[in-house]
Order: structure tokens, then C-alpha cells, then sequence
């Protein structure tokens, strides 16, 4: 996948302009919130199962090393095989091999996001392997030869017409003339079309949402049953997953089960949650006869004990990017790579650096819903501070910016010299500002002007407001 995070302001102006994808994100701002809503109110002890879920990852975290080592032994005990992968160039090459040694022409894969990560389909068709993307709106970006925009509604940005242009012009092949226009239709032809496929298929990759050490066990949660049939039908199966995946045990996913589909589609549970552990055994009449997990880094090891390391608690729940007003006025597209929204402002720039993807820390508005809603407890809002700071501290932010920051802090380092001086600039505002007490054009600040109008100051300093109400209080 070609990274674009550098332009993210120019994506961002097209996206607002863009009318079907505005259209599009509307049906998304419906659904998502209120349902997450309506499944935590369901649910008395919501609250405690965040903590403990914390709990759970925190403790993972510190005891990594271990946990890693443990989920290995019991998948080698299982006749399965373990991978691992410090970047995804090595990741790509395992898969490659594996493929290449059981004279693999397609695969299927189930939802991934370490697969989007090591732009694995990519590499599998320069390689001569086509792979095929069984989950529905995978399946529909394939064919749009688009990457997804949301991690777990990937073709999110799309309408009912526009996937019904796709499926017109791509399954006419398969024998499917007929336009269509009912989303069951819809759902009922790519479920034809994909059928033969899963079938037809020497290799199934999939994805992982938990890894268990104590079982040797990879979880899948899936609403369609398809990473399923990916993971019995074909000879070979390998699971992509990164290393903070772990969980300690079984118990331990299930409690953070509890709080993953109901955060992400207002579930009470996925339709279908898989645990899988090994290869086809003696006596049973399906699953794969292989068994291959491929466990990428990609500078996560690096992470750890540093001020990122809550992110490595994420579960892709995805409630962060639903209730961002960012992402939710721009789509995904516009952060540029896999991860988008909030969480992807803090992930992206430790994957591919803050050179590349310093403007995904700054486009939030630090509202801190993000924060609020997320199961896992992850400061969202504090790691992107500290982004901030490292561009800034790097030389990555703009000219511009860089001075009024240096400006503003000799200011605050003369507080003699910076009551006086705020104090008149936001008595000239307040007046400037009129009636309207809005601005619609601000020297300096057409980045926010340019899609809205600019509050005008109230008339009053904090600090003076402090000085008032400690006088009335009777304090010193």
C-alpha cells in the first residue's frame, strides 16, 4: 500500500468535498455510536471489565518475553509452527515460501490488518499467487483495488450503487448479467461467486484478534463465518498476527471478549468466534494439515517501556475512530496508510516514522472521546501530545508553527511581560470580533478558518478569573 499520511491535509480537503463519501461516512455516524451505547448500558459491570482488561494487557506486556515463549511451546506440541518475523519483508517471505512449497495458485485470506500491514496481496500477485479476500468488504475494496478506510468496516466509504457498479462489471465473468440493487441480492451474489473459491483454494490465511499462551490457541471473530471456512477448507492455514496479541489464557480472553464486539458493533458477541490450535489431528475429518503462525515485531519490541507502549493494548474494536469527528468528516483514506483514526494517529507514526506521518498526531481536536469510549483504557490523546513533541523536538513541524510555539513559549517563561500581552490581545479580539463574537478570517489561522469560523475570546484571562474567585473565597 502506497503511503500518503504526508499529504494528509490535501487528502483531507478532498474527502470534505468529496459528496458520495460525505454520504457514505452520514450512514456511519449513525449506527456505530448509538449501538456501542446501547450494548455498555446492557452491560452493570462495563466499567470493571475495562479495567480489568487493562489489567490483563499491562501484565502481558511486562511479562511479553515469557508469554511468547509459552504460546510457542504449546503450538509446537500441537504439530504447529511458529514464525518469527522481525519485519514485514520477513513476514512476506515466510508466507512466499510456505505458498511456493506446497505449489500454491491462490489463497484465501480472512480479514487481516497485519496482512494490510506487510502488503501481503501485493506481494503474493508479483510473485504469481492470487489472493482472494473472502471477508465481504474486503472483497468489495479488492475489486475497487482500493485499500479499506476503516479497520473493521473496511469498505465503509462505499454506497449501495457504488458496490453495485463493481459487482456488475467484475462478476459478469461468473455468468452474473443482471445489475443489482437490494443489498441482500447483493451479499447473496458474493457469496456465489466466493463459494468455489474457498473450495478451489491450496492456501487459507487469516487473521488473529487474540493469541492464548496457555493453549497454543489463535481467536478469530468474524460476522460472516468466512475466516472459518479460510481456515478448514484449503491444506495449509497461516494466521498473521503481531506479538502483542497474547493473552495469558482462555479466561483472559473471554473477559476481554465481553467488551470487543459490544465496543465495536454493539454485540453482545461476534457471530462466530473461533479457536483454533493446531492442524488437522489423527481421527478428525477436517481443518488444514498444516498449521503455521507468523508473528511480526516491526519495531513493536521496540515500544515497550516507552510512553507508547498503552497502544500496544489495542483490540481493533474501532470505537476511537466511530466517535472521532475527525475521521468521521474525512473517511481513512486521508491518514494515508492501514490505520486510521485516533488510534492510527498514534500507531502509524511508530511504524513508519513521524517523518512520514507527523500530521496524523495533529489532526484531532483533542476532544478526547476517543479516550472515553475505548475498552482498553489507551490515553489516546497524551501518546499524541508526545508525537507532537517528537516532531517538534525532531525539526518535522512547519516553519510557521515552529516560531509561534518558540514565540509563545519566551512569552510564558515572562509572565510579567505575558499577562500584559495576552491580556491586550484578547481585549483587541474580543472587540474586533464584534457582534458576531466570530471570526470568519484570522491571520495565521486558516487552517481553521478555512472550513470554519473562529470563536472570539470571552474578554476575560484565566488567570485573572482565578485571582477573582480566590478573592471571593477570602484566600491569600
Amino acid at each position: 500500500m502506497e503511503r500518503t499520511s504526508h499529504a494528509f491535509k490535501e487528502s483531507a480537503v478532498r474527502a470534505l468535498q468529496d459528496a458520495t463519501l460525505q454520504m457514505a461516512l452520514g450512514n456511519m455516524r449513525v449506527g456505530f455510536v448509538g449501538k456501542r451505547q446501547k450494548a455498555r448500558e446492557r452491560l452493570p459491570e462495563f466499567e470493571r471489565l475495562c479495567d480489568l482488561a487493562r489489567d490483563i494487557k499491562d501484565h502481558t506486556l511486562k511479562h511479553l518475553d515469557f508469554y511468547l515463549e509459552a504460546f510457542e511451546a504449546r503450538v509446537k506440541a500441537q504439530d504447529g509452527e511458529v514464525h518469527w518475523c522481525r519485519t514485514p519483508a520477513e513476514a512476506r517471505q515466510v508466507i512466499l515460501e510456505i505458498c511456493q512449497r506446497v505449489e500454491a495458485r491462490t489463497v484465501t485470506k480472512g480479514k487481516s490488518m497485519i496482512a494490510e500491514e506487510i502488503a501481503l496481496n501485493e506481494f503474493l500477485e508479483a510473485n504469481g499467487i492470487e489472493p482472494v479476500e473472502t471477508d465481504l468488504g474486503e472483497y468489495i475494496i479488492q475489486l475497487a483495488h482500493e485499500p479499506p478506510s476503516h479497520i473493521i468496516a473496511p469498505a465503509i466509504h462505499k454506497t449501495r450503487e457504488q458496490v453495485s457498479d463493481l459487482f456488475f462489471e467484475h462478476h459478469r465473468q461468473y455468468g452474473k448479467t443482471r445489475r443489482l440493487d437490494e443489498t441482500r441480492a447483493l451479499v447473496d451474489e458474493a457469496r456465489q461467486v466466493l463459494r468455489p473459491k474457498y473450495v478451489a483454494a491450496d492456501v487459507g490465511i487469516t487473521g488473529a484478534n487474540f493469541l492464548v499462551a496457555e493453549t497454543g490457541s489463535v481467536v478469530i471473530v468474524t460476522n460472516e463465518g468466512n475466516s472459518d471456512l479460510t481456515r478448514t477448507l484449503p491444506k495449509v492455514h497461516i494466521v498473521t498476527a503481531s506479538i502483542e496479541k497474547l493473552v495469558p489464557n482462555v479466561e483472559d480472553v473471554w473477559t476481554i471478549l465481553r467488551l470487543l464486539a459490544r465496543s465495536a458493533t454493539g454485540q453482545e458477541l461476534s457471530t462466530y468466534t473461533t479457536f483454533a490450535s493446531g492442524p488437522r489431528q489423527e481421527g478428525e475429518l477436517d481443518g488444514p494439515g498444516e498449521f503455521h503462525v507468523v508473528l511480526l515485531d516491526n519495531g513493536r519490541s521496540d515500544v515497550l517501556g516507552t510512553e507508547f507502549q498503552d497502544i500496544l493494548r489495542c483490540i481493533r474494536c474501532a470505537a476511537c475512530i466511530n466517535h472521532c469527528p475527525v475521521y468521521r468528516a474525512v473517511g481513512g483514506h486521508a491518514y494515508g496508510w492501514v490505520y486510521s483514526g485516533p488510534m492510527g494517529a498514534v500507531l502509524t507514526p511508530m511504524l513508519i516514522g513521524i517523518e512520514e506521518a507527523g500530521h496524523l498526531p495533529n489532526a484531532s481536536t483533542f476532544c478526547g472521546r476517543c479516550e472515553a469510549v475505548c475498552p482498553m483504557r489507551i490515553p489516546l490523546p497524551r501518546m499524541m501530545r508526545h508525537w507532537r513533541e517528537r516532531e517538534f523536538e525532531g525539526g518535522h513541524s512547519p516553519p510557521t508553527f515552529r516560531r509561534g510555539i518558540k514565540l509563545w513559549a519566551w512569552l510564558a517563561r515572562h509572565p510579567r511581560l505575558y499577562g500584559p500581552v495576552m491580556a491586550l490581545a484578547i481585549g483587541l479580539m474580543a472587540r474586533l470580533a464584534g457582534r458576531r463574537r466570530r471570526f470568519r478570517v484570522l491571520p495565521l489561522a486558516g487552517g481553521w478558518t478555512g472550513s470554519r469560523d473562529f470563536p472570539a475570546p470571552e474578554g476575560q484571562r484565566f488567570m485573572a478569573m482565578w485571582r477573582a474567585r480566590r478573592a471571593a473565597r477570602g484566600g491569600p
